[in-house]
């Protein structure tokens, strides 16, 4: 049985990992470089970086500090933000990324994933979703873009199949809805996500305590949670977090 991830995410935003709610009113974190070490050291299984405000700025994700944060780490590496052509891509594994998170402009271009694909290989594209219920009490969600600041009409399970096909190898899946709440993830938009694909999902958006780690992976299916204020602030660790998964029986790489 293959083993489930535990991924920290370093939401950064001027050089700084920031965290909000819903992604508004974000509050400082740390270092970037400090934190990812931290993590590494710790044992996460891999990081994330994602630079939220790149989109919006329409500039590129910052190569200098993803080149200082590969420099001290040594867990599989993603990096996101920005991303709208392959060569960029190409700029970043350089600069020591393992993978690279596409969103708005998989959207914009969908040919994106397929040239990124055939480029570097399915396992280097990771396509990010973030997703948004249409009505609280209704099981449909629409992909919003440029950092959650733009709803499309865009089905956000039928996008996840389309990336499939089109060459994505991984999705990194986000409910904007509970993103930094808290109160747990969105079961139902996993599960959906999980059940339409034969790809990993990682799970993204409202860790709280370390069952709502254990509710994702087993009842959202998801293959990895992502989770960012739990252990920035010092909640738990990532052995914690581990070696409650695997009191309950879900498989880690302890």
């Amino acid at each position: 049985m293959l083993t489930k991830r535990i991924i920290p995410c370093l939401d950064v935003k001027d050089n700084r990992v920031v965290k909000g709610v819903n992604f508004l009113n974000l509050r400082d974190a740390g270092d970037p470089v400090e934190l990812g070490s931290k993590y590494s050291d710790q044992g996460a299984d891999e990081l994330v970086f994602l630079d939220i405000t790149a989109t919006i700025r329409s500039e590129k994700t910052i190569v200098e500090l993803v080149e200082k944060v590969a420099d001290n780490v040594f867990i599989p590496f993603t990096v996101g933000g920005g991303i709208n052509k392959a060569d960029q891509i190409d700029i970043l594994l350089r600069a020591g990324a393992e993978k690279c998170s596409i969103n708005t402009a998989a959207v914009n271009n969908p040919d994106l994933l397929r040239e990124s694909a055939d480029r570097f290989g399915n396992q280097c594209v990771v396509l990010a979703i973030d997703a948004k219920r249409t009505q609280p009490t209704e099981n449909k969600w629409v992909v919003t873009v440029k950092a959650g600041t733009q709803r499309t009409d865009i089905d956000a399970v039928e996008w996840a199949v389309r990336a499939q096909e089109l060459g994505a190898g991984e999705i990194l899946l986000t409910s904007m809805d509970a993103d930094g709440t808290k109160a747990g993830y969105d079961i139902e938009l996993t599960r959906a996500v999980a059940e339409a694909v034969d790809i990993p999902v990682i799970a993204s958006g409202g860790a709280g305590d370390l069952d709502t780690l254990v509710d994702v992976l087993e009842n959202g299916k998801a293959d990895a949670v992502l989770a960012a204020s739990i252990f920035h602030y010092g909640e738990y660790t990532i052995g914690q977090a581990k070696e409650y998964l695997a009191k309950h029986n879900i498989p880690v790489r302890l």
